[in-house]
């Protein structure tokens, strides 16, 4: 007994731990997001911070659903959307009263609040019917709310506005400790506290019993309701906060973008999120938060230098589910547990060897691409990395479009069976 109790004690983690993988992590992340805006970034790097933080939150709802109860929706917009909506109505709403009444105090700084509220309203009455069912036959009912919703977005005018939406005005209402929410520094602040609270808050709920009830769902649902728990009733439990969670998200863009329309419901941004979470990492906590950093920052400036950037998206994409089960997050702390470990020599040879295979077949891939759009573009613009012209009839074109791309699927077959013949 007395040997029981000493492993235990052993197992379990210190307070000095604890801090650091639970409370150090949020302690930096906060003072990132206070030291960001005096690094001397532009309005327009502001502007992409508050979409990161928005996608963030949204990302980290998804994932309550995908990677905690095994759960993939095909609509989780739809409480982003209803929420945004909501709060661009209360934006209108505290317009028109002018300071007084009820609506009159609301400062702005809240409506993430009751974005929240009606992102939990409506997960509670989708999620009934919806929860019923799991694996595919959820997805596929998750597909036709997002469907429903959409269509129903251009049908009644007087709630989503038609195919212009509705705008509000966020410097309307009292101000919360001065925050007129104009500039766009004060709006960063804004969307830095919510994202902080909505993280912290969807973090703490993993460590709750109905989140710990959620993985074992996802795990085995028949053993969850042989030790005395439903399945359906934890699955509509997770649902609502997860919808609860996006519509934060959604009075967080409702501030920051000051409109929403019926797009913001459909199946683009549902499918958006669900990318980004897998490629993050749904597996791990931080793994939705690296998707969202990377999908915004793609579509914010990788479609600046080419057009064909979903198409690498959707390379990646295919690249995680294939090879990356983990996504980014799996990579990061795989190479963190790599590089303190015994044989970290011979781990960072392997991954140097690994990253010189990848690099030659992106080249191959990008050098395909680009010379082939540009040709089936019909402009005669002629893709020119470097000062380089690679017409697509030219022989240099395709020895790089090919050459490397082999030589880079020989090194990653050879790492691969170096590692299984270890």
């Amino acid at each position: 007994m007395t040997d029981m109790t000493t492993n235990m004690t052993t197992l379990a983690p210190s307070a000095s731990e604890k801090f650091t993988q639970r409370a150090l992590p949020f302690i930096l992340f906060a003072l990132l997001l206070i030291v960001i805006p005096f690094i001397g970034v532009s309005r327009g790097t502001l502007t992409l911070f508050n979409h990161i933080g928005i996608n963030i939150v949204f990302a980290l709802s998804y994932n309550m659903l995908l990677g905690r109860a095994g759960l993939l929706s095909f609509g989780h917009a739809v409480y982003l959307g209803l929420g945004g909506y909501f709060c661009v109505h209360i934006l209108n709403w505290i317009a028109d009263a002018d300071g007084s009444g009820f609506w009159g105090n609301v400062p702005v700084f809240s409506l993430p609040i009751f974005g929240f509220a009606m992102g939990a309203l409506a997960g509670a009455i989708i999620g009934w019917p919806s929860c019923r069912r799991a694996g595919t036959a959820f997805a596929m009912i998750s597909l036709g709310v997002a469907e429903l919703m959409s269509t129903a977005a251009f049908m009644f005018d007087s709630l989503f506005g038609g195919e212009m939406g509705i705008s509000g005005d966020r410097m309307s209402g009292p101000k919360f400790f001065g925050l007129s929410m104009g500039p766009i520094e004060q709006v960063y602040y804004f969307i830095a506290f919510w994202t902080l609270v909505g993280t912290v808050a969807m973090y703490a709920f993993t460590r709750t019993p109905l989140g710990r009830l959620s993985e074992a769902t996802r795990d085995n649902a028949e053993r969850v309701q042989f030790i005395g728990y439903d399945p359906t009733r934890v699955r509509y439990l997770v649902f609502i906060f997860a919808g609860a969670f996006a519509g934060m998200a959604g009075g967080m863009s409702a501030v920051q973008d000051e409109i929403f329309t019926p797009d913001s419901l459909s199946l683009i941004p549902s499918g958006a999120i669900l990318i980004a979470t897998y490629i993050g990492g749904i597996r791990f906590f931080a793994g939705p938060i690296f998707g969202a950093i990377l999908m915004t920052y793609m579509g914010s400036n990788l479609s600046d230098y080419t057009a064909g950037w979903l198409l690498y998206l959707g390379l990646m994409f295919i690249s995680v589910v294939l090879f990356v089960p983990d996504g980014i997050a799996g990579l990061v702390f795989g190479f963190w547990r790599g590089i303190r470990s015994p044989g970290r020599y011979a781990l960072i040879g392997k991954w140097i060897t690994q990253i010189l295979g990848l690099a030659l077949v992106a080249t191959s891939v990008i050098v395909v691409v680009e010379v082939a759009y540009r040709w089936s573009d019909g402009y005669g613009d002629v893709f020119a990395p470097f000062g380089f012209d690679l017409p697509h009839n030219g022989a240099l074109t395709w020895v790089i479009g090919t050459l490397p791309l082999l030589a880079g699927i020989l090194i990653l077959r050879r790492v691969k069976r170096t590692e299984s013949e270890a």
